[in-house]
């Protein structure tokens, strides 16, 4: 359909949006224009670790969006969720942490949306909940009486999150099997405190968004929406975000700026204008610009996507540090200040060194990569497994990924 409301607009000319419960409906209460009203939305996050990933930054730029349309960010932080595993997209069950550790990822995690997102106390400013505020507290019988009495076994089974696993004759506890009931009450919750009428998330979330959709209008007999975006996969299939190095952190403690730079450096040619709405907040016609460009001129806009997406999460003097940092090891053949980098004390092998500074996760690893000359030293073939690396000296594996190793 034709949104009229610059939010949704927004988010279907960007290509964030794939399932909307009822899209007149929610255009209607986002449109401005007309009521100057103002729309409140959530999106959850839990704190499995210190920070989120690529594959979180879709539900973080709609959040952004929606700010920026004028209306209500509140970033659901999963304290209490966290303690039971969401399985969706799972293929068992999830590792738990203490309270200890939920609090410390939590703190780190916020670092992260506080560059995306204006927090505070206005009409528009994001805030952020920690849904163990409530779960926690809840009595078991009078949940089940008044909350669980309003889901069907039946149509639980139906969800993907679940039957996936089921198909798949893979264990999925009675713990998880809560996950979709607690989300739909924090929903609820939501609310009753603070009007929230929106949740967003990935396409993969869709059973359990329309769960709290249908609680809040049983419960409050109020309407209440669900957005979800499809799975952003590159041009060769392949999820985004998955890289043969792990997952792609956005908090510096987990990945350095230079490699969240070059990650999105590497972007395939045909997703670069694809990437380029979905995580920049470039104008849509300079990203038309940028995509047309042909030849050996798409680099130029590949380093446009690097630096913009970097400056976003990482903010802009780092993105600016990466670009140089790219222009001197790669155009120059220098070594820039701000490649990953290995402190030792005395010259260490090349195999030590692969791993040392995360080019290979193990030393079977690092020694298939010399074998089949990936390994450089100072951008010569570091020739055999006993290849020596002083402090000083730059270390490649492969075209796109180089590091030095420094006197500790």
């Amino acid at each position: 359909m034709t949104y009229s409301s610059d939010f949704l607009r927004r988010l279907e000319t960007r290509g964030f949006i794939h399932q909307v419960t009822d899209a007149a409906a929610l255009d209607g209460a986002a449109r401005q224009s007309s009521s100057g009203g103002v729309i409140t939305a959530y999106v959850g996050f839990d704190c499995t670790a210190p920070s989120l990933h690529i594959g979180n930054l879709v539900s973080i730029m709609m959040l952004r969006h929606l700010q920026q349309s004028g209306h209500k960010p509140i970033v659901l932080m999963g304290g209490g969720t966290t303690k039971v595993g969401d399985p969706s997209g799972k293929d068992e069950g999830r590792q738990l942490l203490s309270d200890a550790q939920i609090n410390t990822n939590m703190a780190s995690i916020r670092r992260i949306f506080e560059r995306f997102l204006t927090f505070g106390d206005g009409p528009t400013d994001a805030v952020m909940v920690n849904n163990d505020d409530w779960l926690s507290g809840l009595a078991y019988i009078p949940f089940l009486r008044d909350v669980g009495r309003h889901f069907s076994i039946n149509r639980m089974l139906t969800f993907d999150s679940v039957r996936t696993r089921l198909d798949r004759e893979q264990p999925l506890s009675f713990l998880e099997f809560n996950y979709m009931i607690f989300q739909a009450y924090d929903y609820l919750e939501l609310n009753r405190r603070f009007g929230c009428t929106l949740q967003m998330g990935g396409s993969d979330q869709w059973g359990n968004i329309v769960g709290g959709t249908d609680l809040i209008r049983r419960i409050e007999a109020k309407d209440a929406y669900g957005l979800t975006t499809p799975l952003i996969t590159r041009a060769d299939g392949a999820k985004m975000g998955k890289t043969a190095a792990g997952a792609v952190w956005l908090h510096e403690d987990q990945l350095p700026h230079f490699d969240y730079w070059q990650f999105w450096r590497n972007t395939h040619d045909a997703d670069v204008g694809k990437f380029l709405r979905l995580f920049t907040d470039l104008p849509l016609d300079e990203i038309a610009r940028l995509e047309a460009l042909a030849g050996a001129e798409i680099n130029h806009a590949k380093d446009v996507l690097a630096t913009q997406a970097t400056a976003l999460c990482r903010g802009r003097a780092a993105a600016e540090a990466a670009a140089e940092t790219a222009r001197a090891t790669f155009a120059e053949g220098g070594a820039g200040e701000d490649l990953p980098q290995f402190a030792v004390g005395a010259p260490v092998t090349i195999i030590d060194a692969l791993i040392g500074l995360g080019f290979a996760a193990s030393k079977n690893e690092a020694r298939k990569l010399v074998a089949q000359g990936g390994a450089r030293i100072d951008g010569d073939a570091a020739g055999g497994d006993g290849a020596l690396v002083a402090p000083g000296q730059k270390v490649s594996a492969g075209k796109k990924r180089h590091g030095l190793v420094v006197a500790a």
